[in-house]
């Protein structure tokens, strides 16, 4: 036992939630959970997607109310209506999709709904306080950057920073290394350890073990909507921890035969585009993809994958330079003109462009075949044919919903995006586009994820893989390309990349 697992011994908690129940429309998210939290400490939360993680902490952080159990904090029985409740009594959470105005700066962000800011607050002393922080912390950020400036990695420093400018002692932290570098992450792990020092305690919610291990005192592992198992880091290992999540063994290892690439499917000529706010974004990027390979694309967000992605899809214009699919030009062709040359889509965001919240997850799924037999006949829907195709997709896919005509808004995060893999997988013929395809899925999830793109490149398909995870993409792709600043700073063999090698590529050299 280290000094600090026997300190945590006897210290009283920070926090305390008793018998937690939250309930919404056919699901029981959360079912009479126990938690506690250490000063100091370090906590991680597990659990399969639609397990009640979320809804825990959003329980917590005052986004949602519990329908029973109650919180206290400090040995003071709370009652937690708001997220201003929340910080009143120094919770705050950092969300996966980060809560910032892309059109103000640093300092404006971090004061922004503050309860007791001056009318005209002086940003001078304002930037001060926060360099101070910066130093303190070592969140190295400019106050009066604007935050479309910044890199991912740079935003989430400034949603932390924030919570440390409002007096949390309590830091909710959600899927925190999803979108970072190799190098990022190590630098949040020495951020945590600082505020630990302080006697600050973390939550934080993910999927990834190697983050369990590194960063956490202890380990909450729900399951079902229930707390089933609660452990010291040092006395358990990722096998364990992710059988108690999945309820099974899950293989940390895929077998994958060696790569026997066939014609090209797919060849961009000299790409280039533009992001949303006219910049360049694509600037002169070659590249092919052949039948029977993944060619996997690493890059911190917001380094031009995602206009990769759109322009072989179709749905962003290409400003110069060709594609080609199946030796075809289809530099200016329609989404459904390219979804008819045999091309699917796992898109990043997928609520705006994946699926439709207010249809059911019968029809979301069905999204691709509708136009044709056999889930239609002379231009009429056949409903119970799509609600059949549904439900052998939910059972093929595991996707946790009470029925298939559940609308997809109520479904967890990773349940909707097993409902976009379950269309795109099964409709794809010769083109896969895969954009993060195992974000904020459980590792049973993300095993059987990763094991279906092999399937795909084995059934003689190309692949296109974006993912900022670097583990998922040395065990998964035959080669990897590097995307910084709209260019390919190379590609690699699989065989031969490794983490610190590709981690400088995405930050820009090598």
């Amino acid at each position: 036992m280290t000094d600090r697992e026997a300190e945590l011994d006897t210290q009283v908690p920070v926090l305390e939630m008793r018998s937690i129940t939250k309930r919404f429309p056919g699901v029981l998210a959360n079912d009479c959970v126990d938690l506690d939290l250490y000063p100091g400490e370090v906590l991680a939360l597990l659990g399969e997607n639609g397990a009640g993680k979320s809804t825990l902490m959003n329980v917590l952080a005052g986004l949602y109310r519990p329908d029973a159990g109650e919180v206290w904090v400090s040995g003071a029985q709370v009652e937690i209506h708001s997220p201003r409740d929340a910080a009143s009594l120094g919770i705050g959470m950092v969300h996966q999709n980060f809560k910032l105005v892309s059109t103000m700066t640093v300092a404006q962000n971090i004061i922004l709904g503050l309860p007791d800011l001056a009318f005209v607050p002086k940003m001078s002393e304002v930037s001060d306080r926060i360099r101070e922080l910066s130093d303190r912390y070592n969140l190295a950020v400019d106050p009066d950057a604007y935050i479309w400036q910044l890199s991912v990695g740079e935003q989430q420093r400034v949603e932390i920073l924030k919570q440390i400018y409002r007096g949390a002692t309590i830091l909710i932290l959600d899927e925190p290394t999803a979108v970072l570098t190799p190098q990022e992450a190590d630098e949040l792990g020495r951020v945590l350890a600082v505020m630990q020092s302080e006697g600050k305690s973390m939550i934080f919610i993910t999927h990834k073990m190697g983050e369990v291990m590194a960063f956490s005192n202890r380990v909450c592992v729900l399951q079902h909507g229930r707390m089933v198992a609660t452990k010291r880091t040092a006395d358990t290992n990722p096998r364990e921890l992710a059988r108690l999540m999945v309820g099974r063994e899950v293989l940390f290892r895929l077998d994958k035969a060696e790569m026997t690439p066939g014609d090209v499917v797919l060849e961009l000529r000299d790409v280039r585009a533009v992001n949303e706010k006219g910049l360049p974004a694509l600037r002169g990027l070659s590249l092919i993809v052949q039948q029977g390979e993944i060619l996997g694309i690493a890059g911190v967000a917001g380094n031009g994958q995602q206009e990769l992605a759109e322009v072989v899809t179709g749905l962003r214009e290409t400003k110069g330079g060709s594609v080609e699919i199946n030796l075809r030009d289809v530099t200016h062709c329609s989404p459904l003109e390219i979804i008819r040359s045999g091309v699917s889509h796992i898109p990043a965001d997928r609520m705006r462009t994946g699926t439709v919240g207010d249809m059911a997850v019968a029809d979301n799924i069905a999204m691709k075949g509708y136009r044709s037999s056999p889930l239609a006949q002379r231009g009429l829907l056949n409903r119970q044919r799509i609600l059949d195709f549904a439900r052998a997709m939910i059972d093929l896919f595991q996707i946790a919903t009470p029925t298939p005509q559940t609308y997809v808004k109520f479904l967890s995060g990773g349940n909707i995006q097993k409902t976009i893999l379950a269309r795109e997988i099964d409709a794809c013929a010769s083109l896969l586009v895969a954009v993060y395809p195992s974000r904020g899925l459980d590792v049973g999830a993300t095993e059987a994820v990763r094991q279906r793109l092999i399937e795909q490149r084995d059934a003689e398909r190309a692949v296109l893989l974006i993912s900022e995870d670097l583990e998922e993409l040395m065990s998964v792709a035959d080669r990897i390309g590097v995307m910084y600043e709209g260019r390919l700073m190379g590609i690699l063999p699989a065989a031969e990349a490794d983490v610190e090698t590709l981690g400088m590529m995405m930050a820009g050299a090598g």
